[in-house]
């Protein structure tokens, strides 16, 4: 691999040491959920996100406490970016009551309301209304939040889209919309189901702000989600970002990947997220060697904790079926 250029840092000690540290965790995490999957410890649907794990943290250090995070099934990477408990999401993929939720979820439908995450969801483009929605409430209540959408390339072609694009617009809903292009809806590359491939063009049909952004690059995406988040918060309405990403990884743990070459993921490795930062901690000393292998010496063991909670926990109770169907509540004005 040739040598790349030295990046000069641009940010805090800290902001950069927590980009190396939520990148790896969700890394070492993925990794590992692939081989329970092998093993059969975790079944059913299972969408990793190796590869993509600068979408989530660059995200996260551009935004604030309060902030309300949605996106697809693809969804363990961003509660891990947020502080939820790799343990919770362990726990919900092997399907257990400790599990983020209740073990009724599973892989697609990880929840954290504590750290604002309103969940994976798996109708493809379901949950780009919702995140208008959310933005909605935000400025309903003059909160000052936003909120965060995320869905794949597949969903852009959902009319669901359009139709949030356009009330969003008009009604200055303070949202970021991002399109996690990483080249493949399931096998279907980009190119064979629209003719407009630079897919953050789709915004500027509603006057909406829009970018391509190099999501393999951790600083990229915190400078644009930034700048998004100023304009919402400013008053001025949406921004749609396309975050120009890979998976290494196929799209579930069943696709053989046979719609794309080796050497082309071995290509987009060569500009890993985790390690150009990395390179840029090293080279400008932000942290030591020594310090980067603590990291990661204690993100095994965050993992392996993970993984024997989530063995050591019950299933839950036959009667935890008829719970959380239905929102309960008294409402003293209706008769019985």
């Amino acid at each position: 691999m040739a040598k790349k250029e030295t990046k000069a840092p641009k940010y805090s000690k800290e902001t950069y040491r927590y980009w190396y540290e939520s990148m790896q965790l969700q890394r070492k995490f993925e990794e590992k959920c692939g081989q329970l999957y092998g093993m059969q410890k975790i079944k059913g649907f299972c969408h990793l996100y190796i590869g993509q794990e600068a979408c989530s943290s660059g995200s996260k250090s551009a935004l604030k406490e309060g902030d309300k995070y949605i996106t697809a099934y693809r969804d363990h990477g961003i509660p891990l970016a947020l502080g939820t408990s790799p343990n919770a999401i362990m726990a919900e993929l092997y399907g257990k009551i400790t599990g983020a939720s209740k073990g009724k979820g599973g892989s697609m439908h990880i929840f954290d309301k504590s750290v604002g995450f309103v969940g994976g969801h798996g109708i493809v483009g379901a949950q780009i209304p919702l995140g208008a929605g959310l933005g909605f409430a935000e400025k309903y209540n003059k909160t000052g939040n936003l909120a965060i959408c995320y869905f794949g390339d597949g969903a852009v072609r959902q009319g669901a889209l359009h139709e949030t694009f356009n009330i969003a617009m008009t009604w200055k809903i303070p949202v970021i919309f991002v399109v996690e292009n990483n080249g493949y809806a399931m096998g279907t590359s980009v190119a064979r189901t629209s003719n407009v491939t630079d897919l953050y063009t789709i915004g500027e049909a509603y006057d909406m702000p829009s970018e391509p952004v190099d999501a393999m690059d951790v600083e990229a995406v915190h400078e644009a989600v930034s700048r998004a988040a100023a304009r919402a918060r400013a008053g001025e309405g949406p921004t749609f970002l396309e975050f120009r990403t890979y998976r290494y990884r196929g799209h579930s743990m069943s696709d053989p990947q046979k719609y794309r070459s080796k050497e082309e993921v071995e290509a987009y490795k060569e500009r890993d997220p985790i390690e150009q930062v990395k390179m840029t901690i090293l080279e400008n000393n932000i942290l030591t060697q020594a310090e980067l292998d603590e990291i990661d010496a204690k993100i095994k063991i965050q993992v392996q904790e993970s993984v024997e909670f989530a063995e050591n926990s019950p299933f839950p109770s036959k009667e935890e079926a008829y719970k959380d169907v239905y929102v309960q509540e008294d409402y003293p004005f209706i008769e019985e």
